[in-house]
């Protein structure tokens, strides 16, 4: 019988709509010989639902749940939280609720693709230990150390010796601050210029900004963004027309630009749910005050994270783990964009990623040897991503540990791991695999979880030892056709009813085999360059490295 596997996607963070999209990404490319995927929507209010199919492949959340009954406003379900009834008849719409203590009953094994609070701090993975649920990924020290960001800079710096000047400002001590300029030139006299603001619990590069003007407007302006506020001048709100305001309303909604909904009326204290009551209550406030009125997200952060701007080679790099539990470093990918913020990661065409960063070998190995320094002592284990720096000095600086990686098929996890011979399908199986193993290690219903590992060896041994038929699929000549031979790829994979094979066709008829590296790449013309080029000595190096990982999958 195939493990059921519990897929949960969405959730309530900023990031829900790349959660959304990765949790497509595990059904599309789940090995379907060894797996049963049971696809497990959670809301924006943390509701588990055990979603119909028809409803996971829209352009977004919102364009599904909740039913928008205001055509002037796209909202998420935090703005029906004062109406429960409209929520309970929203869930039956899409699928069933499931509650915690049935989650036995749907499925064996929980695979977590959601990002950010709640559901990469440690929040879902205590509720499912609770439940006696097995979950991907990290446990609960590592997974709540990879989400504050303040606690994960003084780790690394204890384990690898990295140096990056920060400090830390509270929200009371920013709105006590009578003299802004004179805290701006504070902060800078102990970090430096230009800086960082950082919200410290957000993915994604939500609540990020980079500051290059040395201003005391521009400062003030950060901070409020990273900490989820918003200033509303209260004569600019009456000049607005109205189309205006509502297009403002809906940037405030929106959770990875905006503030999100709840919002709190500092003035008022009070709570509003939805834009449209928001509307008129700016209406009514502006009307009566010359004050701006100060907007601030149910979730906003208590303080910020200040650092110093670091210039250099921005690279983001995967840790596995081999059957030894030993970790194995993947080649540390270069991000080239004028700023790697959650547009660049994910809608950008314009960022463009070097496999592996275009350096000395000497540094790519300093790279591997900073990353190894804090994967252990940090708690991680099964996979974990870390971003980073390479200054021009030659210093590896650590920032951001990723401990459930973008699950999108073009994510860097996935584009790491074919660079050692890993397809997404045979990717996603190590994450359940290595994440049995993990939680074995937690002296928690170890007998079952035992069981569930033999049940799972048994049955990859089993589809190992099967002959397949043999199928052929052409990739070329056009970026479009190349897309298509990629998806057909994937999906065969996950079938498991043939052995699929790449070829590439070239306009002029001459054929070459591809190995899962290089079907990984963008485009056609980065496919050209790859082929044409003799393979990186430290590809073949890490490859090397990962034989124990790569011979079993």
């Amino acid at each position: 019988m195939k493990i059921r596997i519990g897929v949960f996607f969405g959730g309530p963070s900023r990031e829900r709509e790349v959660s959304y999209m990765g949790g497509r990404t595990a059904l599309d490319n789940i090995d379907k010989n060894l797996f049963e995927p049971v696809m497990i929507f959670v809301d924006g209010l943390g509701n588990f639902i055990l979603i119909r199919r028809e409803f996971l492949y829209q352009d977004g959340i919102r364009s599904f749940y909740p039913q928008q009954t205001d055509p002037r406003f796209e909202v998420y379900a935090e703005s029906l939280a004062d109406d429960p009834a409209r929520i309970e008849a929203e869930i039956a719409r899409i699928g069933q609720r499931v509650f915690p203590h049935e989650f036995g009953e749907h499925f064996d094994f929980a695979f977590l693709a959601m990002h950010g609070p709640f559901c990469e701090d440690g929040a879902v993975q205590g509720l499912l230990e609770w439940y006696g649920v097995p979950y991907s990924g990290p446990g609960l020290i590592g997974s709540s150390i990879s989400m504050n960001k303040s606690v994960q800079n003084v780790l690394m710096a204890s384990q690898n010796g990295q140096r990056k000047p920060m400090v830390t400002l509270r929200r009371d001590q920013f709105e006590a601050a009578t003299d802004r300029a004179a805290l701006f030139e504070k902060i800078i006299g102990e970090v430096g210029f230009p800086i960082v603001i950082k919200a410290p619990h957000q993915g994604s590069s939500i609540g990020v900004v980079i500051l290059k003007e040395r201003g005391t407007a521009a400062f003030e302006a950060a901070l409020n963004q990273c900490f989820f506020s918003v200033l509303v001048d209260a004569q600019a709100w009456i000049d607005r027309s109205e189309a205006d305001k509502i297009a403002f309303l809906q940037r405030v909604a929106n959770v990875t630009q905006g503030i999100g909904f709840p919002v709190l009326i500092e003035q008022t204290q009070e709570i509003v749910y939805h834009p449209a009551a928001l509307l008129d209550k700016l209406n009514a406030l502006t009307a009566a005050t010359t004050e701006a009125v100060k907007l601030t997200s149910y979730h906003a952060e208590d303080y910020v994270l200040i650092e110093a701007f670091l210039g250099g080679q921005e690279f983001s790099c995967g840790i596995l783990q081999d059957d030894d539990m030993r970790p194995v470093a993947l080649p540390p990918t270069e991000i080239i964009a004028e700023t790697f913020d959650y547009e660049g990661k994910y809608k950008s065409k314009a960022t463009r990623k070097n496999i592996p960063v275009e350096t000395s070998i000497e540094n790519l190995r300093k790279i591997h040897q900073s990353l190894l320094a804090v994967f252990e002592p940090l708690g991680f284990g099964v996979c974990v991503r870390i971003d980073g720096f390479l200054t021009p000095d030659g210093q590896v600086i650590l920032h951001d540990p990723n401990t459930i990686p973008g699950m999108s098929p073009a994510s860097l996890i996935f584009k790491q791991t074919a660079e050692i011979g890993l397809t997404i399908t045979q990717t996603i199986t190590y994450l359940v695999r290595q994440s049995i193993r993990e939680r074995i290690l937690e002296g928690k219903a170890t007998v079952r979880l035992r069981q569930l590992l033999n049940r799972l060896d048994a049955a990859i041994g089993a589809a190992k030892a099967r002959t397949l038929p043999l199928k052929e699929i052409s990739f070329g000549p056009t970026d479009q056709a190349y897309a298509a031979a990629k998806a057909e790829f994937n999906r065969a994979n996950a079938e498991g009813q043939c052995q699929a094979v790449a070829v590439y066709e070239r306009p002029n008829g001459e054929r070459t085999a591809l190995t899962v590296a290089q079907m990984s790449k963008d485009s056609i013309a980065d496919l050209d360059q790859v082929i044409s080029q003799p393979r990186h000595p430290f590809l073949v190096e890490v490859s090397d490295s990962a034989k124990r990982i790569t011979a079993f999958y």
